[in-house]
C-alpha cells in the first residue's frame, strides 16, 4: 500500500537513539501506517531492537522525536504512556509465555489484567484469536505440550488478543523451521490486512520479510542505510544492501565491533590499573 504520513502510527523524525551517551542509531527517519506491513532490518548488534525500545517508550530519543499515535512519546507522563502502550501488541522473541498456564490462559492474560470484560467474553475473543493463528483446538493444552513453532504462533494470538493499533515483532521468524516461518510470515500479512493496524518487523530474515513487507528500511552502520520497496532494494546498486541481501562474506559490514569512546576509556582505565 502506498505511504500515508498523515496517517501513521508510528513515525520518527530525525531520531538518534541509544543508551546514555553511547549513540545506536542517529537520524532516523520512518514512518508507519494503518494496513502497512514495514520491515527494519540489518544484522546483528545494528540497532533494530533499540528501536524497538523508543517505539514502546522504554528509552527515549537523544534527538529528534518519536511519535506513536501522533504524539512524541517523550512528552508522555506514566499514566499516558500506560495508554499508548494499550494501544500497543508486542511479539517478544522468545515469546515470553507463561508455562504454568495452559494455551487459553496464556492468550487470556491480557485481558484478564486490562479489561474487565466478562468471562463469556472473555472465551470468545480468545478463541477468536487462536483460530486465526489455526490453534482454536490446541487451547487445552500446557505450553510444554506444544511445538517452538506452535509456542510462538499462541505468543502472536496473545500479542493480537487486545486488537491493538500497532503491532511490534522482535525477530518473529528466529528459531522457526522453514514450514513454520512461512506460516508466521503469512499470519502477520494476514492479520495486519484484517485488523487494519499497522505492524513492524525487526528483523535480519530477508526472504521471509521481503515477500510479506509494503516497506523495508535497512540500518547499519549507525545509521539507515537505505528505505523502499522490496523489489527497489533487490535492484539496488548500495553496495551494504546487496552484500546484506545476498549474505556476502565480503563488503562494508564489517566482523569487527567497532571501537568506540566508551570502549577506549574501559581499555585505558583498565591499563593503567597497578
Amino acid at each position: 500500500m502506498a505511504e500515508n504520513t498523515d496517517q501513521a502510527v508510528l513515525k520518527l523524525d530525525s531520531a538518534s537513539l541509544g543508551y546514555g551517551s553511547f549513540t545506536v542509531l542517529s537520524d532516523i527517519s520512518m514512518s508507519v501506517c494503518k494496513g502497512q506491513v514495514v520491515a527494519m532490518m540489518g544484522g546483528s548488534g545494528s540497532g533494530k531492537t533499540t528501536l524497538l525500545r523508543a517505539a514502546t517508550g522504554q528509552i527515549r530519543a537523544q534527538k529528534g522525536v518519536v511519535a506513536a499515535f501522533g504524539q512524541d512519546i517523550a512528552q508522555l507522563d506514566g499514566e499516558q504512556l500506560r495508554r499508548t502502550r494499550k494501544r500497543m501488541g508486542v511479539l517478544f522473541q522468545q515469546g515470553a509465555l507463561f508455562t504454568d498456564l495452559n494455551v487459553f490462559e496464556n492468550v487470556a492474560f491480557p485481558l484478564r489484567e486490562l479489561t474487565r470484560i466478562s468471562e463469556a467474553q472473555i472465551q470468545e475473543r480468545v478463541l477468536d484469536k487462536l483460530d486465526a493463528v489455526g490453534l482454536r483446538a490446541a487451547a487445552h493444552l500446557g505450553i510444554s505440550e506444544i511445538s517452538g513453532g506452535m509456542a510462538r504462533r499462541v505468543a502472536l494470538a496473545r500479542a493480537i488478543v487486545l486488537e491493538p493499533e500497532l503491532i511490534l515483532y522482535d525477530e518473529p521468524f528466529a528459531g522457526l523451521d522453514p514450514i513454520s516461518m512461512g506460516i508466521t510470515a503469512q499470519l502477520i500479512r494476514d492479520l495486519t490486512d484484517r485488523l487494519n493496524c499497522a505492524s513492524v518487523l525487526i528483523t535480519h530474515d530477508v526472504a521471509e520479510s521481503f515477500a510479506i513487507a509494503d516497506q523495508v528500511y535497512i540500518v547499519g552502520q549507525g545509521r539507515l542505510i537505505a528505505q523502499g520497496a522490496p523489489a527497489q532494494l533487490r535492484d539496488s546498486a548500495d553496495p551494504y544492501v546487496r552484500q546484506f541481501l545476498r549474505g556476502e562474506p565480503d563488503g562494508p559490514i564489517a566482523f569487527n565491533y567497532p571501537v568506540t569512546p566508551a570502549f577506549e576509556a574501559w581499555l585505558k582505565n583498565r591499563t593503567t590499573r597497578p
